[in-house]
């Protein structure tokens, strides 16, 4: 009797008494901050883990549920504790230049980042770089002029060469070269924390990566009395001087250019006719730019009879570089005198098909600009100030404009019915140049507006929504 009573309390106790939960073991691993625009997805995808599996560490059901700040696990990454930042890398970074700032050992950089060979490291991609508990703030540049000695230097930024040896990892007072980046706890002051030979204060690109069809800016600063030049891909950089004293260049980016890697490299002409260059990769990604629907024209207008003659005209028109610049401030859509009633019938960089009506004529290539929809005689109006190049007729482009803006910048408007500039006249920002009309290879009448920078088509829009240079 007494055991079956014993039995039956231990029953009771088995469904009365609350189950403890199995506790999973505790995940621990480097802390990643969310930062604005990120998503799951995307941390998964650029650290190069399952995307479950970071759910699952960090006790997240919702994957939506990230918000900017927030610090995330990352699983998988053997042998980092502590916070892991991402950097954008810019001209003049390098893998040597990145290792010694933030002295992370190359080889765990190159595991982070998945890097087999110097030539992976470009402008425009995020690199992965822990922050090491304890490491100095090495902000400091410290430049090595054309011969001069690593003690000399050292003396000139008031410290000693001994610090600076350890700190970039040289041998002695002997293992220091011209032109090679070292650092040292400090202040970064005007010349910042960069790979740049000691020519150029600073270098920037902005808005990375570049996109097809996009513009490089490229603001640089130098020491006094410097010649900048350069190349981007494969035009010529010109440099235009700011209040600030910072040099810029603008270059397009093409449309039909294939993503991937292109060289970007500066060069500097100091004031006794030495040279210092600096060349790095820099990533051109795609536009994601949609197919239009098949166009069918009028053949002459897809006649290379016709078009290569005018194009011929066009580059010629929109080649020279003018020194002076006409714009201030941001450019305004030439449509503004009836933007309550047109829209975007085809936008820049849409992938294109034109079909000779009647023939087996057919011509392949992308638009070249923006459209704006509307009527014939509706208002064209200068989207900023500049001087008129072009006002006649042509057969692929109807009624032509063209103003030159300055600095290698040119707009070009298209299709006009009617003409209120003549070549030479100098318009200012909202002036009325013209008429919309149906001229030209078209298939119904509208605007279209095209830019140029340096010698090639740009998105317009991108001139609509941001400030240049």
């Amino acid at each position: 009797m007494t055991k079956k009573i014993l039995l039956l309390f231990c029953l009771l106790s088995f469904f009365t008494l609350p189950l403890q939960p199995a506790h999973a073991q505790e995940i621990s691993g480097p802390v990643y901050i969310v930062q604005p625009g990120d998503s799951l997805s995307s941390i998964a995808v650029f650290f190069s883990i399952n995307l479950t599996d970071l759910m699952s560490v960090n006790g997240i059901t919702d994957p939506n549920q990230l918000a900017a700040g927030q610090q995330l696990i990352i699983p998988g990454l053997d042998g980092i504790s502590g916070v892991i930042n991402t950097e954008l890398i810019n001209f003049g970074d390098s893998f040597r230049s990145l290792t010694r700032r933030t002295q992370v050992h190359l080889d765990m950089f190159k595991k982070l980042n998945h890097i087999v060979s110097p030539s992976e490291f470009y402008v425009g991609v995020n690199m992965i770089v822990p922050v090491l508990e304890g490491s100095p703030n090495l902000t400091k540049r410290i430049p090595i002029g054309t011969g001069e000695s690593l003690l000399e230097a050292a003396v000139k930024q008031n410290t000693d060469v001994w610090t600076i040896a350890h700190y970039n990892g040289l041998q002695g007072s002997w293992d220091g070269m011209s032109g090679e980046p070292l650092f040292a706890p400090g202040e970064a002051g005007e010349q910042g924390a960069s790979g740049l030979p000691s020519a150029f204060i600073s270098a920037e690109i902005r808005d990375l990566p570049i996109k097809q069809g996009g513009t490089g800016v490229i603001k640089v600063k130098t020491i006094p009395n410097v010649t900048l030049g350069g190349i981007l891909v494969d035009h010529q950089l010109h440099f235009f001087p700011l209040e600030d004293g910072t040099q810029v260049a603008l270059q397009g980016v093409h449309a039909l250019l294939p993503s991937g890697i292109y060289p970007l490299r500066l060069e500097a002409t100091l004031p006794d006719g030495s040279k210092q260059t600096y060349e790095q990769s820099i990533l051109i990604v795609s536009g994601n730019y949609p197919d239009d629907p098949l166009l069918y024209v009028d053949p002459v207008t897809i006649d290379p009879a016709e078009t290569e003659p005018e194009l011929n005209q066009l580059i010629t028109t929109t080649t020279p570089v003018n020194p002076e610049k006409y714009w201030t401030g941001d450019f305004s859509s030439p449509a503004s005198e009836y933007a309550d009633a047109t829209y975007f019938t085809s936008r820049y960089g849409n992938r294109r098909t034109y079909i000779g009506i009647n023939t087996d004529l057919s011509v392949q290539g992308f638009h070249t600009g923006l459209d704006f929809g509307g009527g014939t005689g509706l208002p064209i109006t200068a989207p900023a100030r500049g001087k008129v190049v072009i006002a006649e007729n042509w057969t692929v482009r109807g009624g032509t404009t063209i103003l030159d803006h300055g600095w290698g910048v040119y707009s070009g408007f298209w299709h006009q019915s009617k003409f209120y500039v003549n070549v030479g006249d100098m318009v200012e920002q909202g002036q009325i140049i013209g008429e919309v009309g149906g001229t030209g290879r078209v298939t119904g009448p509208h605007l279209h507006w095209e830019l140029w920078v340096n010698g090639i088509q740009i998105d317009p829009l991108d001139w609509l929504n941001y400030t240049y240079p």
